[in-house]
């Protein structure tokens, strides 16, 4: 799949984000992918997930399966 204009998405922050260079941003895509980056790195890339992808990502998350990588 060829890689979108990320140009005019609409990223949110996580308002977890602070100025301790925690800051992470999803943005909702025209062709139904969800966007992930590192806003203090904006130029270093992106990820990309379906919204199946992501939404069993956000189950796990919800479900603790994750807290041993924090």
């Amino acid at each position: 799949m060829a890689t979108p204009d990320l140009s005019t998405a609409l990223w949110v922050t996580s308002s977890f984000s602070g100025g301790n260079g925690t800051c992470v941003e999803a943005a909702a895509l025209d062709d139904g992918r969800i966007a992930i980056r590192n806003s203090n790195h904006s130029d270093q890339g992106v990820v990309f997930f379906t919204r199946a992808e992501m939404a069993a990502w956000i189950k796990g998350v919800k479900n603790d399966e994750f807290d041993h990588l924090s």
